[in-house]
Order: C-alpha cells, then sequence, then structure tokens
C-alpha cells in the first residue's frame, strides 16, 4: 500500500452544476454507470458531491420537499466532501474511506480559488490494484 492515489485512480470526473435538475442528474449517472457526479462552480470548482444514495433519499423523503420535481443538485448535495491528491499515499486514502464509510473520495489539485476534480479513487480500485498486486 505504498503506492499513491495518482497510480490507482480513474482519471477525470463527470460534473453538473448546482441547477442542473435531479432528473438529469440522475441520467446522467444511469447513462454513464457512475454512482456520483462532482458538483462544480462556474470556473471548474468543486462545490459538493451527489451520490446515487442522495437521490434515492431525496426520492424517498419526497414528501418533505414541496416541489420534488424542482430539486436541484444543489439542493440534495452533500458539502463536506473528502478529498485526496494525486501524491497521497493509497492507505491514507484508503484509511478515510473505512473511517468515514464512503465508498469513493475525490482527488483533487489545489487551484487558486479552491479544489479542481481530476479523478476518483474508489473502493473497487483499491480492490483492483490489490487483485493486481
Amino acid at each position: 500500500m505504498d503506492r499513491t492515489v495518482g497510480e490507482v485512480m480513474h482519471v477525470g470526473v463527470l460534473t453538473c452544476r448546482r441547477e442542473t435538475p435531479i432528473q438529469d442528474v440522475a441520467r446522467q449517472m444511469s447513462e454513464q454507470d457512475v454512482s456520483a457526479l462532482v458538483v462544480v462552480d462556474d470556473e471548474g470548482y468543486m462545490v459538493g458531491l451527489v451520490s446515487r444514495t442522495d437521490l434515492v433519499n431525496a426520492r424517498l423523503y419526497e414528501q418533505y420537499w414541496k416541489h420534488w420535481r424542482g430539486l436541484t443538485a444543489g439542493h440534495i448535495m452533500i458539502t463536506d466532501v473528502v478529498s485526496v491528491t494525486p501524491q497521497d499515499t493509497l492507505q491514507h486514502a484508503s484509511r478515510l474511506m473505512m473511517e468515514r464509510r464512503i465508498h469513493r473520495v475525490i482527488v483533487v489539485e489545489p487551484g487558486e480559488k479552491g479544489l479542481r476534480p481530476i479523478g476518483v479513487l474508489s473502493v473497487t480500485d483499491v480492490v483492483r490494484d490489490i487483485a493486481n498486486e
């Protein structure tokens, strides 16, 4: 586990904007077969994350939302996104995922105005790396 995140991660991320309707978020996840989209601002900096679980929860608790069909990514996204850099160790990233009980971390590079998402490291990626040792 002395490898770096950059050696194992998926390069590139699928994104949406805060104002993206959740039906469009769900459609993109389904068509691209991904479990989350990074929410970015106009300059490409990360502002949140929407997962399949967030979508299901929004639908499950639609009784609490007056206009469920009018919800956007900004309404249901989480803003406490766990991130790592490509230089972080795989061990560090794996520990974060286990401690936080999450399936992925977003790989970022610091920019002038925030964090710019450049990739994703998932539990599946870590398992694949173990299998290839």
